[in-house]
């Protein structure tokens, strides 16, 4: 490790904790290379909203088709596993600083060639469909690099804070971003959200460039190849506790995520409800109370049973999951999915903890590919989970059913192995 960062890194350097318990830790924002990759999260998270909104509105103003828009969100999935598996091996065998800066570039342009083919009105699916394609598979590059990065940037007792401040920005992205779309297309058109987003991520490559060096610690950086990718599987399935923190992730994710069957509730379940509003506020309640359940994160710094945080956390999403499928008022509703979104983020932030304490340094970036993998394909396994079960159960019961699940896998996940449920991270 190159000195900068372990200065920074220095447990003895962390300030006092904050007076103010309940609210965020801003305590990782004191060192200053964090601060930077967290600014230019802040700002990736907001452009990637920009393309994420533009992408299915351009296909379905083209095609007339819901069907080409979900062609679309798969295309992109294959490519997404693959590389974030082959990025997490190179991100534990080179400069993750360097990798970032690659990424991060690689995806900027591409956002140029998304503003030019729509600014020329090319009008070209397969073109499109590729673009998403290569988009996730820069993606699925960069994401274990900046995540495995963060404990290299803070001490190891921060790092449940810093875990909540990422994930509350990420968590902010999906609230503003597609409200700043949707006001941004009927004034500016379409086009430049594909040229806003890649302005923002040329903005961002100075902050990553200001990064120190963050090499392999063993001061040997080399090509990753297959034999790097099945060393990470390996060392998956001989250490439980992160086993048990992928297969929550699953659980509750595949189990419990019923966002397929929101277009169907908000048109059935609420009567003399309008059908858009409806649907608007369901997609926005869990990333609201994700976001609020980030600005009152302070606590996360002061607990260390990681393990039995986030077996509550994902039962507790399981229950509101069910309060959710049971609601036959949209205000409840809501309600019930912004405490699943609270949840989520607690489960979100220990899980993230445990992944970066319990793997050692070399094994992070490859860990950090495979939860990539799990956090993006879960929930399209949900999609046609809930999709399945509609026809067989009705919507509210497969809302629900799908909740008790999750209860019931996690229990048993923790009683399986109970180590998981006495881990604790680092002492303050």
């Amino acid at each position: 490790m190159s000195e900068v960062v372990e200065k920074q890194a220095d447990p003895g350097t962390a300030v006092p904790p904050p007076r103010r318990r309940f609210l965020m830790d801003t305590r990782p924002l004191r060192h200053r290379p964090y601060r930077r990759l967290w600014t230019s999260t802040i700002v990736t998270a907001l452009g990637s909203q920009l393309t994420a909104v533009a992408v299915p509105k351009q296909i379905y103003d083209m095609t007339g088709s819901s069907v080409w828009v979900g062609i679309a969100s798969i295309a992109g999935l294959a490519p997404l596993i693959v590389f974030a598996l082959w990025g997490g091996a190179i991100a534990d065998t080179v400069d993750r600083r360097r990798m970032l800066l690659f990424t991060n570039s690689g995806i900027a342009l591409l956002c140029i060639v998304f503003w030019l083919q729509a600014a020329l009105d090319v009008r070209s699916i397969p073109l499109l469909l590729v673009l998403v394609a290569v988009q996730q598979a820069l993606f699925g590059m960069n994401m274990p690099a900046r995540t495995a990065s963060v404990a290299r940037l803070v001490p190891a007792a921060e790092l449940p804070a810093a875990g909540a401040l990422n994930s509350t920005v990420m968590q902010g992205g999906q609230i503003i971003g597609p409200m700043l779309a949707g006001a941004l297309i009927p004034l500016l058109g379409l086009p430049l959200l594909y040229l806003f987003d890649a302005v923002a991520l040329s903005a961002t490559l100075y902050a990553v460039w200001r990064l120190p060096p963050l090499p392999p610690l063993s001061g040997v950086a080399r090509r990753a190849g297959l034999a790097d990718i099945l060393d990470g599987f390996r060392y998956l399935a001989t250490h439980r506790l992160l086993m048990v923190s992928m297969a929550a992730d699953v659980v509750a994710m595949v189990f419990g995520m019923p966002r397929a069957l929101f277009p169907q509730l908000a048109d059935t379940a609420f009567p003399g409800v309008n059908e858009n509003f409806a649907l608007g506020m369901l997609y926005a309640a869990v990333p609201i109370g994700a976001l609020l359940g980030g600005l009152l994160s302070g606590t996360f710094s002061h607990i260390r049973r990681h393990g039995l945080m986030v077996v509550i956390a994902v039962c507790a999403w399981g229950a509101a999951i069910v309060g959710f499928g049971l609601s036959s008022s949209l205000w409840l509703a809501v309600v019930f999915l912004g405490i699943a979104g609270v949840a989520d983020m607690v489960s979100m932030v220990f899980r993230g903890t445990i992944l970066q304490t319990a793997a050692t340094d070399e094994m992070r970036g490859r860990m950090q590919g495979v939860h990539t993998v799990v956090v993006a394909g879960g929930p399209r396994l949900a999609d046609l989970l809930h999709g399945v079960a509609v026809p067989v159960a009705g919507a509210s019961a497969a809302v629900a059913g799908g909740g008790v699940l999750v209860i019931v896998a996690m229990t048993a996940l923790a009683l399986a192995v109970p180590a998981f449920l006495r881990y604790r991270g680092p002492a303050r």
